[in-house]
């Protein structure tokens, strides 16, 4: 947790075995006299610019690659969760954009990630935009690349990333589909949470398992919200249970809980009781873990009273 607590936003490291594009020619043969001179430039600006949530690791021996975390942001289907980026400089590198893969785990969490890694982006030229969004080399940086990302594709809302689909935001047939993918997203989310406890990144394992220690209780706490209050929108168009929330979510977060705090257990910590969070398959109460934790105080507390 010192480490965790510590852990730098920008660094220089070494070891870039695991990273996708090490195997990449993209070093191979004399870059361009002032491409080194322009990712010099880029570091400096990740080093001094990086915003909250965002932390990059660069290497030494390999210039031409980066590595960088997103965390999921709260308000987001992405809340906690931890999202892995892989860059690649190119040897013509600004004139053509960086090569950006996600380490998906085979997961479709967004329009615009996709399960094979794939980041579709108009800032990298993989997606259709206007000319003032496209890659520019005079000016766009990564530290643009990384705010777009944050801001435009984690966002609270990635139903309306999907060509098309923004002009229904605000509708109520849109809200109740994008409600409906939130839902879809938020199991999701926590399936890609395991996948990165169960293999973390090099030169972030400090983070991953120390931004999980700190976050296991408020992660699981939010699953039981959502279990037995659900999203808390009005636009739903899920079939309902006797509670009024979505039955659909509320099966599928407490199907998953027991794997969450599975995962949780195995990296440590000192948490309260995770599994008083996840609900009894019998469940009838509204707050089965606060009831639980009263039953024990009260336990706890008779034995000091005299009651002769």
């Amino acid at each position: 947790m010192r480490k965790y607590m510590k852990f730098k936003k920008f660094d220089i490291v070494e070891d870039y075995s695991d990273h996708y594009y090490s195997k990449s020619k993209s070093s191979s043969g004399q870059p361009p006299i002032n491409w080194a001179k322009k990712i010099q430039d880029e570091w400096r600006i990740l080093e001094r610019n990086l915003p909250d949530l965002i932390f990059v690791r660069v290497y030494e021996g390999r210039m031409d690659l980066l590595r960088a975390v997103i965390i999921g942001v709260d308000g987001t289907p992405y809340s906690d969760g931890l999202f892995f980026f892989d860059i690649c400089f190119p040897k013509n590198y600004p004139k053509d954009p960086p090569q950006v893969y996600y380490h998906s785990g085979g997961l479709r969490i967004n329009p615009n990630l996709y399960a094979n890694g794939t980041v579709c982006l108009s800032l990298l030229n993989t997606w259709r935009g206007n000319r003032d969004e496209k890659w520019s080399p005079a000016i766009s940086t990564m530290l643009q690349v990384l705010v777009s990302i944050q801001g435009m594709i984690l966002n609270a809302k990635p139903y309306f990333n999907e060509p098309g689909y923004e002009a229904l935001s605000g509708s109520v047939n849109g809200e109740a589909h994008s409600l409906q993918y939130n839902q879809q997203i938020l199991i999701t989310s926590l399936k890609t949470m395991v996948y990165t406890i169960k293999k973390p990144p090099k030169n972030f394992e400090d983070l991953v398992i120390g931004h999980f220690r700190d976050r296991a209780t408020g992660i699981v706490t939010k699953c039981k919200d959502y279990y037995m209050k659900g999203m808390g929108d009005k636009y739903s168009i899920d079939v309902r249970d006797k509670t009024g929330y979505s039955l659909k979510l509320r099966k599928e977060v407490k199907a998953y809980m027991k794997t969450l705090v599975a995962a949780f257990k195995h990296i440590g910590g000192v948490y309260d009781d995770l599994d008083d969070y996840v609900p009894l398959d019998n469940e009838n109460n509204t707050d089965n873990a606060l009831q639980k934790k009263k039953k024990n105080i009260i336990q706890k507390i008779l034995p000091c009273f005299d009651f002769e």
